[in-house]
């Protein structure tokens, strides 16, 4: 019996040695070498703040218009692929005066709509760009009428086609994406220029700024339409954003901006001056490089 006892204890402690090598093996992520092999494995971030090459899609406002001369795009002066050292554009803060030149491309339209970005895309992803840079909205909201602006649901949907047809060909170029300006905040500050509220009766942005002096409450309820649409929108983008690990909304930066009359051009008192795109680099710039060691 002794003998068999003896047997029965080595036996015992043979299979209990092997369970405990086993879980050992299988458990290990609190030990030493665990999380050294961790440690040599572990991803590189999924955004790059230092992109080599950028393309930029949207509306006249990424054109530049109006910020040079009287109704004409201005792309030298655009805030994200511009060369004017007096805006400092997004290209030339992240590449240089040389790179900017070189690797940034505008696709951006006057007067585009939403509708329009897919295609805008399409020719970006030509290019193979790093970054794309997305500021379109404002030309939805600023209809003839209240009722005439793109549905939310319409927006929202040609926002994602855009977005599939970078997707489709490039799924690690990354995107930033511009809020829409506050639209009303362009009505109180451009209504206190006396030639801006003229130049505006020829037909700019009607849904917000036609019939700038009147406070009636049927005035007063369209431009708070309008303003809600365009909430409405920051809120697509922003969702439609958070979906894809590569893009950055700007958090509703742009839309944030107190903007004065030294940042609205004194041709139209609606499009950006060189110092408006200016501040819109630097908003774009700063998410971008969000994150980005200290050295």
């Amino acid at each position: 019996m002794r003998k068999r006892s003896h047997r029965v204890r080595a036996a015992l402690a043979g299979v209990a040695a092997t369970v405990l090598g086993l879980a050992g093996c299988q458990a290990g992520d609190g030990s030493p070498a665990a999380e050294g092999t961790k440690a040599r494995v572990a991803r590189p971030p999924l955004w790059d703040t230092s992109p080599d090459s950028i393309a930029a899609v949207g509306d006249s406002i990424t054109r530049g218009f109006d910020a040079c001369t009287v109704l004409s795009d201005c792309p030298e002066a655009s805030w994200a692929t511009g060369g004017d050292a007096a805006v400092r554009s997004l290209a030339v803060r992240l590449l240089g005066v040389t790179g900017a030149a070189e690797r940034s491309w505008n696709y951006a339209v006057t007067g585009a709509r939403m509708a329009d970005l897919p295609g805008q895309m399409a020719q970006a992803v030509a290019r193979r760009p790093e970054l794309v840079t997305v500021m379109a909205g404002g030309n939805d909201a600023c209809r003839t009428t209240a009722s005439a602006m793109t549905p939310v649901a319409d927006f929202r949907a040609d926002f994602e086609e855009a977005m599939r047809t970078l997707r489709s060909a490039l799924p690690k170029t990354q995107v930033y994406v511009s809020s829409v300006p506050n639209l009303k905040r362009l009505w109180s500050e451009g209504r206190t220029n006396v030639l801006g509220k003229q130049v505006w009766k020829l037909g700019i942005c009607p849904s917000m700024l036609a019939d700038a002096d009147d406070l009636s409450s049927a005035a007063t309820l369209r431009r708070e339409t309008v303003e809600r649409r365009v909430v409405e929108y920051n809120k697509v983008l922003e969702e439609v954003c958070a979906k894809d690990r590569r893009c950055r909304f700007d958090g509703g930066a742009v839309y944030d901006f107190r903007f004065g009359t030294d940042q609205l051009s004194h041709w139209d008192w609606f499009h950006p001056s060189k110092d408006g795109q200016a501040r819109l680099a630097e908003i774009a710039y700063r998410k971008v490089t969000a994150g980005r060691p200290v050295t």
